[in-house]
């Protein structure tokens, strides 16, 4: 039907007013007609901001899988769902077809069932970009187990954290990753996550580096033998509308990272829909997201999107740089890739490189290119649409969170018209506003301020696992019946909107959020260390790297700064992950701080953007003094 694939920007507005005006009947007809439901629900939408409680096509009943497997079956049994890039160019690329998906992913979950897993269960995944990651979530799905998978490049205590937190049973792993030119020992990592994780009976262990590794007798099993003796049926779980499908863990601005909760029908019916429409995907398309399914990005729209539409979606175990930083579009002329995905971070790296990476590449196949993560900078804009795109492929600037589900603002190619650092229009359903310092909405336009949703879409999250309160209090206390979105925002004349970055402490570093309190409490465990604040300052590559300001006790100050620096890194490392690492350490007698005790990061933040020429009112400091002494030491 025409609604569901938009071609028209005149037909995009008919739309959204229509899915503004009524949106029951605008997502009712968008369910009723694209999925295959084993019951039909009683009510479309209902919603209280105030508890908050949200419930999609209450009564309805359906597998997610059936959705993205079988009903493809009869038409497209022999066409490629899943293809698997391997980060060694001359390992073989593996095409997996719907009907060897189907078969793969019923027998991982009999394995599931066999060891135990049933219903409502939670299954941590902890693999690399390999098929197995996709088999599993889709395994896990289709027997009603809830899925938590821990991005492959999380410390074994930030893997820990997370399986304690929603209580996994059991742990999907495997021996260990390839990563560029390393080897990442992934069990070993795992082993030691499960020292102090007594809800974990049952370690699941891939073969891929076919490295030696320990296996506790009784836990461990091997999995390629369990899958070999399965079972190639597997009958769906028959779930309800509003079960929990899926947990994803996303840094805090303070503390504990968030499991957010995701169920099953209005994540289905929103993620195949935005991916229809914003990658104005065709039958024989070919679709490349290059993100991890790790992260929100890769379940939306490396498996759960994708399939839902039948595609053919392609899995990329490496990295943009091995061997050479032409990997990218060596794929993509390989595969005649038709809609390309990927973070400004990689952009940035990739337009840093020599031409001769690209040019060697025939990238005619490209119809779509996408960003996602953060913002996207004019420049790396501009990189992108003439060199990747030679100024005729639309790039659509996509703007969503953990959160949300889906993408939520963003130009539909060959649709809407786009203007560079843009995200442009909402998507269809979706009700931005942008609120001001006292809780008002400002209306009309140019506008700037808190950017907020004031109805609600299918694909958001419905909790925090364990904590509602705290879905509550970060979410939707902020302002008065409205989901506020933790980023500021500007609306141009138009009516356009561009995202200006986070308003709480948290940073976005190569496209990953990640909480200053965290990284902070690791710091902080150092011996040496008193005190420390972390603010983001820009980089060329990352759009945000992390400046770390310390305070050393008085044991510390005698000690080698250039090895100290280290040690704080390898904390980092060893409780966050490497992504979290610092890339500036200031040490410091001290930090400015109200009379409150409450550290003025808006001044740190403005030093290590090395904007020291108006740092606004320092009255308020208890120490106004110490922040002379940090602008003459910055680094």
């Amino acid at each position: 039907m025409s609604q569901y694939h938009i071609k028209s920007l005149e037909e995009y507005f008919q739309v959204y007013r229509k899915s503004i005006r009524d949106p029951e009947t605008f997502w009712e007809e968008i369910a009723e007609e694209n999925f295959i439901w084993r019951k039909r629900w009683n009510k479309v939408l209902d919603w209280d901001f105030s508890k908050p409680k949200v419930t999609w096509f209450q009564g309805a009943q359906l597998n997610i899988t059936e959705n993205c497997i079988d009903r493809h079956l009869p038409t497209r049994g022999n066409k490629t769902a899943l293809i698997f890039e391997p980060n060694n160019p001359e390992e073989k690329t593996q095409h997996i077809t719907y009907k060897q998906l189907h078969q793969r992913v019923c027998q991982f979950a009999n394995v599931l069932k066999e060891k135990g897993i049933k219903k409502g269960d939670r299954v941590c995944i902890y693999l690399p970009m390999i098929p197995e990651l996709a088999i599993s979530v889709l395994a896990c799905a289709r027997i009603g187990a809830i899925h938590s998978v821990v991005f492959a490049g999380f410390s074994a205590t930030a893997l820990r954290t997370r399986i304690n937190d929603c209580e996994c049973n059991m742990v999907i792993t495997s021996d260990g990753s390839f990563r560029g030119n390393k080897t990442i020992d992934l069990k070993v990592i795992v082993d030691e996550a499960l020292k102090d994780a007594p809800c974990v009976e049952t370690v699941l262990v891939a073969q891929r580096t076919h490295s030696e590794i320990e296996m506790k007798e009784g836990r461990d099993f091997w999995l390629e033998p369990l899958i070999e003796a399965a079972y190639k049926d597997c009958a769906i779980e028959v779930m309800d509308a509003e079960d929990p499908l899926f947990i994803l863990y996303t840094s805090g601005s303070t503390g504990m990272p968030k499991g957010m909760m995701h169920t099953t029908a209005g994540y289905m019916v929103y993620i195949a829909y935005t991916f229809k429409n914003v990658f104005q995907y065709r039958e024989e398309d070919v679709y490349w997201c290059t993100a991890d399914i790790g992260w929100i990005t890769g379940h939306s729209y490396i498996l759960y999107g994708p399939l839902a539409n039948g595609a053919t979606t392609v899995m990329f175990e490496g990295v943009p740089n091995y061997p050479d930083w032409g990997r990218f579009w060596q794929i993509v002329e390989k595969h005649k890739v038709n809609q390309f995905y990927t973070a400004p971070t990689a952009i940035r790296a990739l337009a840093k490189e020599n031409l001769s990476f690209v040019e060697k590449y025939d990238l005619s196949s490209l119809k779509v290119l996408g960003t996602v993560g953060e913002p996207i900078n004019e420049e790396a804009w501009h990189w992108y649409d003439d060199i990747i795109g030679k100024g005729n492929t639309p790039i659509v600037d996509t703007w969503w969170q953990t959160e949300t589900g889906g993408i939520m603002i963003s130009p539909i190619p060959f649709v809407t018209p786009t203007i560079p650092t843009f995200a442009t229009l909402p998507f269809p359903g979706i009700q931005p506003c942008l609120m001001d310092e006292t809780g008002e909405e400002i209306k009309g336009n140019p506008a700037n301020g808190r950017l907020c949703v004031k109805f609600p879409w299918p694909s958001m999250a419905r909790t925090i696992w364990g904590n509602h309160q705290r879905y509550k209090d970060t979410y939707f206390s902020t302002f008065e019946n409205k989901y506020f979105t933790g980023d500021g925002a500007l609306r141009d004349n138009t009516g356009y909107y561009r995202i200006t970055g986070r308003v709480d402490d948290v940073i976005i570093v190569s496209g990953h959020n990640l909480g200053t309190a965290p990284i902070e409490d690791a710091i902080n465990e150092h011996p040496a260390v008193a005190e420390s604040a972390i603010v983001g300052f820009p980089h060329d590559v990352k759009g945000n790297a992390l400046y770390g300001y310390v305070i050393l006790k008085e044991t510390g100050e005698t000690r080698n700064h250039g090895n100290l620096r280290k040690e704080i890194n390898q904390l980092i490392t060893e409780k966050i992950g490497p992504i979290a690492k610092l890339d500036k350490i200031q040490f410091t007698s001290g930090l400015p701080k109200t009379r409150s005790g409450k550290i003025m990061r808006r001044i740190l933040r403005k030093i290590a953007h090395k904007e020291t020429s108006n740092l606004g009112d320092t009255s308020t400091l208890l120490n106004p003094e110490v922040v002379q002494e940090i602008i003459e030491n910055a680094l």
